[in-house]
């Protein structure tokens, strides 16, 4: 029988972080501003800005925090229409409306990406646009930037599934205004909960950096934002997003391991996806030119299957330990646009509707080699197989 892979674990926390977790709770020191100089936190934002290539970072406790800050750090006004893309997790129109803006969803093509003609029809009247890479997947961001700075409109990257993807040799999250990295387990960088931001505008990271919950004078320890911060002390609210020390002791370690996570991710999806791609049943869509993309998991469409062979396609993988959720199709499912019955007005999409019924994702670890990719590919390629054979009389 093949072995099938444990595809839920995250890697493991490097060793490197084991004494500093240990000073810390032996100290008791977790809260990032007790320390006067140098503390875990601190040292975090430093390390992810010079990864980045960025000015500056914040540390807090998710990427939704993060996409709530860089939203409110912009000073837009309240219903200002922010246009987001119809495929990307519940937590982003969530962030939009806790921001007392409005979300604006445009279409998704085929291939995951931001459908660019009805993008630009709904810009206009936008204030600001965030850009979710969903899954990974990169837009044509030349475009969307060209189209966002001829209206003066400040665009948010909600890098989230993106950390050590490139657009041209940039790094994606700082092709905008604000980028916004998560550090959730099953990103490339693991705390268990955990977000960063990006910029390189001193006055929106002060901002930001107030508003997370840097009160009185805590802001003096941020990267050199004293005069920044000065400025809007006691005038903005503050919402108490702080990140931990024991959370950047679990982070600091990985950030050195992040290119070779990157390598190992890239080598185990194109693996993969070469193989569905040889079948007449699947299609992952091939990466834009300028992108060099980070995957730690594989998104593909299933092709000329009714919606009940793709449910028994996902129980049948289910059943074999390779968990397969279709957007679409996937009750109740987070990412489908339909579900996020806590917005007021939620346009029908057909065509982000029509992909999501098909669209199929599911885990591949960094950490699996690739006889273990091998074994992935197998049991999708059987499911497949099997719900799409014939039917055969009894007897024959």
């Amino acid at each position: 029988m093949t072995h099938i892979p444990d595809m839920h674990d995250a890697e493991p926390i490097p060793p490197e972080a084991r004494a500093e977790i240990d000073r810390l709770l032996r100290s008791g020191d977790l809260f990032r501003y007790h320390a006067p100089s140098d503390a875990p936190v601190s040292l975090l934002e430093r390390e992810f800005a010079d990864l980045l290539g960025a000015r500056y970072a914040l540390a807090v406790s998710s990427c939704s925090a993060a996409l709530f800050l860089a939203l409110r750090a912009l000073d837009l006004p309240r219903d200002a229409r922010v246009l987001i893309p119809g495929f990307t997790f519940a937590a982003v129109p969530s962030a939009v409306v806790h921001a007392n803006c409005r979300p604006v969803l445009c279409e998704v093509g085929a291939d995951y990406r931001i459908d660019l003609s009805d993008f630009a029809a709904k810009l206009p009247g936008a204030q600001a646009v965030i850009i979710s890479h969903m899954r990974g997947h990169t837009s044509d961001m030349d475009t969307i930037l060209e189209l966002c700075d001829a209206r003066g409109i400040p665009m948010i990257e909600d890098a989230a599934h993106s950390l050590g993807t490139t657009w041209n040799g940039r790094n994606i999250g700082t092709l905008g205004a604000i980028g916004c990295f998560s550090f959730q387990s099953y990103k490339m960088i693991n705390s268990g909960e955990g977000g960063i931001l990006v910029t390189d505008d001193a006055d929106l990271v002060a901002r930001a950096s107030i508003m997370s919950g840097a009160y009185e004078h805590n802001w003096t320890s941020h990267m050199g934002l004293a005069k920044a911060c000065a400025r809007w002390q006691n005038q903005l609210p503050l919402y108490n997003m702080r990140l931990s020390n024991l959370s950047a002791a679990v982070i600091r370690p990985q950030l050195s391991q992040v290119a070779r996570r990157v390598a190992d991710g890239r080598r185990n999806h194109d693996h993969v996806a070469a193989r569905l791609n040889a079948s007449p049943w699947f299609d992952v869509p091939a990466s834009l030119p300028p992108e060099r993309r980070a995957p730690d998991s594989i998104q593909f469409t299933l092709c000329g299957m009714s919606d009940e062979q793709a449910r028994l396609f996902a129980q049948t993988t289910s059943e074999t330990g390779i968990k397969v959720q279709i957007f679409g199709l996937s009750r109740d499912n987070a990412r489908a646009f339909w579900n996020w019955q806590f917005l007021d007005d939620c346009p029908d999409l057909p065509r982000t509707r029509a992909m999501l019924m098909r669209a199929c994702d599911t885990r591949l670890p960094a950490r699996l080699n690739p006889a273990d990719c091998d074994a992935v590919a197998d049991v999708l390629l059987a499911a497949a197989a099997r719900v799409t054979a014939p039917h055969r009389a009894y007897g024959t």
